[in-house]
């Protein structure tokens, strides 16, 4: 297990009851509240990554491959997070005093770092690559990771250091399995050569 200095670990815990605190102002909201759990359910299993990447695989030939890299790094990825890096760690999750409003999945698994946070920044990155859906895959990331410290499943630290490994990995993954190139348009074309 690594081993944290003491002063830094108490910055975190102080920066973690922050983060906690500012989400207590919107906890118990109901459209707030079925925003973020369905969040964090479809984050489960990168079920709304497989989606998106299934969608993009519709498009084209390229699209496909980009699909297919996704689901590969998807796998990858739970592989390396859950199998290895959580298993250096023993963080405890953040304790929910009152019942969840809504339906959750609560893991066995350390709580650093967050999984769900990885996931979605790594497939955030994957997907965007020459797409110009990118905001829309960035926006839904963010979200699914913040819904990790809005049910409590995760504190903030453990999103933060989730989505940085993620955008790694996902950075890692275009170096690792770069997309055939897009194809270009003859001077004058609408359209592609077939």
């Amino acid at each position: 297990m690594p081993i944290v200095p003491p002063g830094l670990t108490a910055a975190v815990d102080a920066f973690d009851r922050r983060a906690d605190t500012a989400f207590d102002l919107l906890r118990g909201s109901p459209a707030a509240d079925r925003l973020f759990y369905t969040a964090t359910e479809l984050g489960d299993f990168s079920l709304v990554w497989l989606i998106f990447g299934a969608l993009r695989g519709l498009r084209s030939e390229r699209d496909w491959h980009a699909a297919v890299r996704l689901g590969l790094a998807m796998g990858a990825e739970t592989v390396l997070v859950n199998g290895s890096i959580k298993s250096m760690f023993r963080r405890r999750r953040p304790v929910w005093h009152s019942g969840h409003p809504l339906r959750v999945r609560t893991p066995r698994t350390s709580s650093f770092p967050s999984g769900h946070s990885t996931a979605a920044f790594s497939a955030a990155v994957l997907l965007s690559e020459d797409d110009v859906l990118w905001p829309v895959y960035f926006t839904v990331a963010a979200i699914v990771a913040s819904s990790r410290v809005y049910v409590k499943m995760h504190h903030a630290s453990d999103v933060i250091a989730g989505a940085t490994l993620g955008v790694g990995l996902g950075l890692i993954g275009r170096k690792l399995a770069p997309l055939p190139p897009a194809p270009t348009l003859l001077p004058g074309a609408t359209t592609p050569p077939s």
